[in-house]
């Protein structure tokens, strides 16, 4: 009975992402115009663009075409390795508040994580919702938040990357306001979005910042995605990266959602200053057997690289472990980072269990190495015990 239920209501699911794809011929009814400005080196006036090339956020993952992609993750005929329907999570209860060059930061699941340094509470990305994607379909959660949202204390700042479903979610944006009125900053045309849920953000182009307080900024620092909350709407508004810039004690990097590309986005965000603690996404990067990376997504290997490339003395793995959004097995993403970062000679970034708080120690910068090449990381982790993780 179960097994045709799910038959059901994946023919359903399948029916309404059809019908999505068809309205898509008259783009008028689903396409919304996020942002209006002067044409630059990523945006045509009318959509944005990576400035490194677009070619591979443009295909579909895997290898049988957008079609056939979406029919076999609807029904799970990809041969993907089983999830875990749900995982324990043990929730914590946050200070109020953290004073000083004292940092705090707990992951709360997929890209939202609270930092707490310096008086102020940041939070990245929010979404504290069951499903990641609209009118209740989507991937569901299978890790409770780590903190709940009544245990929050008050947010000051609340980074919003781009308008994927898994990284900006309405519900949780429009909570947030109403309980906190914290300042949103965000990349250009998704205030547009969010602007839908009630609440106000600034939205910056990449190279611009926005001062909170004396000696503290967020800058908006480019890196390489697309955005889209529909299917005509693709690349109206803007994706990033953030610096927040600290008096002292180092700054913080928030990676958002991102490919390699040119792998010159980090060291990008290092010239801002030393980079204390980073937030770099290892998941969602399989969708077929042994694929190292997607187009829109880096996986272990290269998030091994952008921690080289930041010079991070801290970083903490995110985007993995709360929503099935590819082909690789639960515990896959934390297995190979741990192979990558010994080809690298990476320490300081490794997994940390969702809802537990850490602190982060000042900055101090990591041991010299030299900073390794995507071919010589992919040559390194061509081995029986990285082939072994599916």
């Amino acid at each position: 009975m179960m097994r045709v239920l799910r038959i059901i209501g994946t023919a359903l699911l399948a029916l309404v992402v059809a019908g999505g794809l068809a309205i898509t011929i008259v783009p008028r009814f689903l396409d919304r115009i996020y942002y209006e400005g002067p044409a630059s080196a990523h945006f045509d006036g009318a959509r944005f663009f990576n400035p490194d090339g677009d070619d591979d956020t443009l295909r579909p993952p895997g290898k049988t075409g957008r079609r056939g992609f979406v029919w076999s993750y609807l029904t799970g005929s990809d041969g993907r390795p089983a999830w875990p329907d749900r995982v324990p999570v043990r929730t914590s209860r946050p200070a109020a508040r953290v004073a000083g060059d004292r940092m705090r930061v707990t992951w709360i699941g997929h890209a939202t994580v609270l930092i707490q340094t310096q008086g102020l509470n940041i939070l990245t990305d929010p979404v504290f919702g069951d499903r990641a994607g609209p009118f209740g379909l989507g991937p569901r959660r299978v890790a409770a938040p780590g903190i709940t949202f009544d245990d929050l204390p008050r947010i000051d700042v609340v980074l919003v990357s781009h308008n994927h479903y898994d990284h900006l979610e309405l519900a949780t944006l429009r909570r947030l306001w109403q309980r906190d009125r914290p300042t949103i900053v965000t990349s250009l045309g998704n205030d547009g979005v969010i602007a839908q849920s009630g609440a106000r953000a600034v939205a910056l182009d990449w190279g611009r910042r926005l001062a909170l307080r004396p000696g503290i900024t967020v800058a908006v620092t480019r890196n390489h995605h697309w955005g889209s909350r529909w299917f005509a709407d693709r690349n109206r508004a803007l994706w990033s990266s953030f610096v927040v810039t600290l008096p002292s004690g180092g700054n913080i990097f928030f990676a958002g959602d991102t490919g390699f590309g040119d792998g010159n986005w980090p060291r990008e965000a290092a010239a801002l200053g030393p980079i204390r603690f980073a937030m770099i996404p290892i998941g969602a990067f399989r969708f077929a057997p042994g694929q190292m990376a997607s187009g829109a997504h880096i996986g272990p290997a290269d998030a091994a690289l952008v921690d080289q490339r930041l010079g991070a003395a801290h970083a903490l793995p995110i985007h993995w472990g709360t929503f099935r959004l590819s082909y690789e097995a639960y515990r896959t993403p934390p297995a190979l980072l741990a192979l990558a970062n010994a080809c690298a000679g990476n320490a300081g970034f490794s997994p940390a269990p969702i809802g537990v708080a850490q602190d982060v120690p000042v900055y101090r910068a990591p041991a010299a190495r030299p900073m390794m090449t995507r071919a010589a990381m992919l040559r390194c982790l061509d081995t029986p015990a990285a082939r072994a993780l599916r």
